[in-house]
C-alpha cells in the first residue's frame, strides 16, 4: 500500500502525519508532494524521514494507491485526473467536489458505504461543521426523522489554518505590548472579539460556509433536512463548537436521545451540568471524537430537543475523518 499526501506542510498535512502514525495505518511507503513553497521540506514519520517532492503535472501517482489531498479547491481540480488516472483513489478534503453528483461525500460514521460508488476515483470530505454536527445528528436521526435544524457555530482560529492561528496568538501579543494590531488572515481583529462571518456571502445573506451546512447535511444523510446556519469565528486557537436546535417528526426524549448518544460511534456524551461538565474547545482540541452535552428538551417545540457540541476541527473535522474512510476501504477490500 502506497499512500501520498498533497499539501503535506499544510495544518491538515500535518495533522494526516500524526493520525496515520496513531492509527498504525497499514502502508508500505509514503510520498508526500507539496508546493513550489514546501518542496524540498523534510517530515519524520514512523521513524524515516521523507521530503517533500513538488506537485507537478505527470505520472507521479502511477503507483499511489491513496491520495489525502489538502492543498486547496484550486489544487484539486487541477491535479485530480493525475492523481487518479492510473486507479489511485483521492480523498479530498477541500470543497472542489463535495456537491458533484458522481462524487461521493462520506462521514463513515453515517454514509460509510457511500464510499463505494466513486466513478472519478475521488470521494469528497465535508466541511468540518458539517462533519461535526451529522456525527451527532445521525443517531437521533435514527429514532426519528430530522426536519429543521438550526445551529449557531463558533469556529476556532485553526479553521483558517496555522497561519490565522498564529494571527491570533500575535495579536493578542500586540494588544498587550500596546502595539497596532496586524489582521490579516480575518475581514477584523479576532482577538478579544467574535466576527459573524466565516467565508464570502451569498446573495441570500448567508456564507458560504453556512450554506455548505444546508447542501451537505441533506447530501450526506440523504435527507431532505433544513438547515439554517450561523457560523462565527471565535477567538478559541483550536476546535470548535456549535449550539445545535433540531426538530424531529416526532417526539424523541432526553433520555432516549442521551442513550443513543452514548452508544454512538464517534460520540462521547459529556452531559452532567449540576457538576459543570459539558464540552469545551480547550478539552476536545486533540481528540478523536465529537463531544456533546447539555442535552434538553426545546422550550419552544415540542418536537424539539437542544445540544452543544465541541471536537477538533483539523482532526475529526479534516485529516481524521478522510483516514476512516480509507480505513473502511481497506476493510472492505475497495483498494488496491
Amino acid at each position: 500500500m502506497r499512500v501520498a499526501i498533497v499539501g503535506a506542510s499544510g495544518a491538515v498535512g500535518q495533522e494526516f502525519l500524526r493520525v496515520l502514525a496513531e492509527r498504525d495505518f497499514p502502508m508500505d511507503d509514503l510520498v508526500l508532494f507539496g508546493s513550489e513553497r514546501s518542496a524540498g521540506t523534510r517530515y519524520t514519520f514512523r521513524g524515516k524521514e521523507y521530503e517533500v517532492k513538488l506537485l507537478k503535472h505527470g505520472d507521479d501517482f502511477k503507483d499511489i494507491d491513496i491520495a489525502f489531498t489538502s492543498a486547496g479547491a484550486g489544487t484539486s481540480k487541477e491535479f485530480a485526473d493525475d492523481i487518479t488516472r492510473y486507479g489511485a483513489v483521492m480523498i479530498d478534503n477541500s470543497s472542489a467536489f463535495r456537491m458533484d453528483d458522481d462524487v461521493p461525500l462520506v462521514v463513515p460514521e453515517c454514509n460509510a458505504a457511500d464510499a463505494l460508488n466513486r466513478p472519478r476515483g475521488i470521494i469528497a470530505n465535508p466541511n468540518c461543521t458539517t462533519i461535526m454536527m451529522v456525527v451527532v445528528l445521525q443517531p437521533i436521526e435514527r429514532l426519528s426523522h430530522i426536519r429543521r435544524i438550526h445551529v449557531a457555530s463558533y469556529q476556532s482560529a485553526s479553521g483558517a489554518g496555522a497561519a490565522a492561528m498564529a494571527e491570533l496568538q500575535r495579536q493578542y501579543g500586540e494588544i498587550i505590548a500596546g502595539r497596532p494590531v496586524t489582521v490579516s488572515k480575518f475581514p477584523h481583529q479576532l482577538a478579544y472579539n467574535v466576527i459573524p462571518q466565516i467565508d464570502v456571502f451569498q446573495p441570500n445573506g448567508y456564507t458560504k460556509e453556512e450554506m455548505k451546512m444546508f447542501n451537505e447535511t441533506r447530501k450526506i444523510m440523504h435527507s431532505d433536512v433544513k438547515c439554517s446556519a450561523m457560523c462565527v469565528r471565535v477567538s478559541s486557537l483550536r476546535a470548535h463548537s456549535e449550539s445545535v436546535w433540531i426538530e424531529t417528526e416526532s417526539p424523541v426524549t432526553v433520555e432516549q436521545a442521551r442513550e443513543a448518544l452514548a452508544a454512538a460511534p464517534g460520540v462521547t456524551l459529556q452531559d452532567d451540568p449540576d457538576n459543570l461538565v459539558y464540552p469545551m474547545p480547550l478539552d476536545t482540541a486533540g481528540k478523536d471524537d465529537i463531544y456533546v452535552g447539555r442535552v434538553r428538551q426545546d422550550l419552544a417545540d415540542d418536537c424539539g430537543l437542544t445540544f452543544w457540541l465541541s471536537g477538533d476541527q483539523i482532526r475529526k473535522g479534516a485529516a481524521l475523518n478522510a483516514v476512516q474512510i480509507a480505513e473502511y476501504l481497506i476493510k472492505v477490500g475497495s483498494v488496491k
